[in-house]
Formats: C-alpha cells, structure tokens, sequence
C-alpha cells in the first residue's frame, strides 16, 4: 500500500513503465514511525529523502537560547529532508520529528543519484519537487518581513489546510514565530472579524 502512494505521487507528474517503477521499489525501505520519534537529528548527516505515507513531521532547529523554531510540516504524500545535508553528506543543523505515529518510504542518497541516471524521468520529477519547495521557502521568507502575525497565519492556513486541525497550537505558533498566546488573539480577532 505504502509503495502504491509514492508511486501515484511520483505518476502525478510523469507516467512510470513497469520496469521504473520495480526499480524504484527495490531501492525504498519502509519503516513504521513512532510519535515523537526523529527521523534526523540535529548534529548528524541526512542519510535519507523521506516520502511520508502516513503521519505528520515537522522539520525544526533549536536557537541558542533553546527554543525550537519549526521550519515544515510535512504529512501524507509529501517529501521531507535536509536537503543540504543530503546533497553535501555534511552535517545537520535541523531535526526531523514525528508529530503522529507514521509510516514513511526512505531511500539513500546513492540509491537516488543512480534512479536519477536509470530513470531520467525522476531526476526531472525531483527537480519540480525541489523547485516547487524553494518556492514556499521564498514565500515564507517574504512572510516573515512583511507581514503580520495575522497574514502569517492565513498564509499557513492556505499552505497547509489540512493540517490545522491536526497540528497543536505550539506547533503552529512556532512556524509563525509567535506564542502560543498571541496566537489565540489572532485566531479570536480573525473570528470576530468574519
């Protein structure tokens, strides 16, 4: 089943032969995910790109002072990684954790760079991937400087709606680089406003 969801995925963008997809298949281990367990951990290398089959996880890093600052939420269908420290194999500075008990597909990076020269057309799928992803950091970016507390948290709801109701409000206010407190008078002036 786990297998079925990322090669549906995967087809979304480009159609897959037999072959590819048996190819692929070979190279995925899955791996059943506790709540609260990491994935990665701050300190060392990201040995693997993460497809989420089932769960929530939460991409974060830890500031001097101890605070925890969430930079993705990741759920079913999705991609997770320190990309940086899966490419240079250097590393992490970010934390990968599960908000849910999960399922996740995981492959190696040297797994990856040969699909990406067997199979032409997953290097191209990965690039739209990895491009569609720099995109909502830009957009994040702009967010952050630009906007207030409130527009943040419409933006997250309208990139992440189906994981409002699913997130707790720690979580969610640490993505906006709020408290959880004034996150609850955003959300009561946003009601009071409609």
């Amino acid at each position: 089943m786990s297998n079925q969801a990322i090669i549906q995925h995967l087809e979304s963008f480009i159609p897959l032969k037999g072959t590819e997809k048996a190819l692929l298949e070979e190279r995925l281990v899955s791996r059943p995910i506790k709540r609260k367990e990491k994935i990665l951990i701050a300190g060392e290398v990201c040995k693997h790109y993460t497809f989420v089959a089932q769960g929530c996880f939460r991409m974060f890093g830890v500031d001097d002072k101890g605070f925890e600052h969430n930079i993705q939420f990741t759920a079913e269908n999705e991609w997770i990684a320190d990309i940086g420290s899966f490419h240079s194999q250097n590393q992490s500075q970010l934390n990968i954790e599960a908000l849910e008990a999960g399922l996740v597909l995981q492959i190696k990076q040297q797994d990856l760079y040969f699909l990406y020269n067997t199979i032409p057309k997953l290097n191209l799928i990965f690039k739209v991937l990895i491009e569609l992803k720099y995109i909502e950091l830009q957009n994040r970016v702009l967010q952050n400087f630009s906007s207030t507390a409130e527009q943040r948290y419409l933006g997250f709801l309208e990139q992440y709606p189906h994981l409002s109701n699913r997130l707790p409000n720690t979580q969610i206010a640490s993505y906006l680089g709020i408290t959880p407190e004034f996150l609850s008078k955003v959300r009561k002036n946003i009601q009071s406003n409609r």
